[in-house]
């Protein structure tokens, strides 16, 4: 009885194993340096805002008036499974001429030492090189002109944002990016570019782990 309770059991285990392995997995405290590609991942503030105390969070960025789209979110070195994080060494933080570099490109100066401690540690760039090479990804980005100018809140399908991202972008395929999404809000695209930030490229896991609801609201802009 036990070895047929357990034969039974076995396609349950492989499916929760093979679940369990597509996750992306956070290699704290890898090789600086040591990873496949990048994403750039681009928050849409009004989502970022009006979900999980994001005001209260950022105060700066959410604040009444200050009418942000897209803003990056930061620029994150990824393997083809998992990624790395915090890779220190743990003492050796922006200068406050790497974090001038920095200004205008996030929305604050928070958020940029945030990034740097938790993503730019793993990139094997100084903190001055990592956001020249943040800036640099962000300006090879064109954002689609239904989403720059949004004026009032729209309904996209995560498909339909990808191929204006596409059709903005040339070079730019549906399968080298991902749309995130929160309880229906959009919340941010992230998109794969190569070590050198020359090119965009394919990354199936990220895209795999875009969002699943079909129908996403777009908050506008306030």
């Amino acid at each position: 009885m036990n070895l047929l309770r357990f034969a039974l059991a076995l396609p349950l285990l492989a499916g929760l194993l093979g679940e369990a392995v597509a996750q992306p997995r956070n290699d704290r405290g890898g090789q600086p340096g040591d990873f496949d590609f990048y994403v750039l991942a681009l928050s849409w503030s009004p989502g970022f805002c009006e979900l999980d105390g994001g005001r209260d969070r950022n105060r700066e960025q959410c604040a009444e008036g200050a009418g942000l789209g897209f803003v990056v979110h930061g620029l994150w070195p990824q393997n083809e499974r998992g990624y790395p994080s915090e890779c220190g060494p743990s003492g050796r933080t922006p200068s406050r001429i790497a974090l001038d570099q920095a200004k205008g490109l996030f929305p604050s100066e928070g958020l940029a030492r945030h990034q740097w401690r938790k993503h730019g540690t793993c990139s094997g760039s100084s903190p001055s090189d990592y956001f020249a090479d943040t800036r640099r990804a962000r300006e090879k980005i064109a954002i689609p002109p239904a989403l720059a100018r949004a004026g009032r809140e729209q309904n996209w399908t995560a498909i339909d944002i990808e191929r204006a991202f596409v059709d903005a972008n040339p070079g730019l395929r549906t399968d080298m990016m991902s749309v995130a999404c929160r309880r229906g809000v959009l919340q941010e695209v992230r998109i794969c570019l190569s070590k050198d930030l020359r090119n965009f490229r394919m990354c199936q896991e990220v895209d795999r782990s875009g969002c699943r609801t079909r129908d996403i609201t777009v908050p506008a802009p306030r």
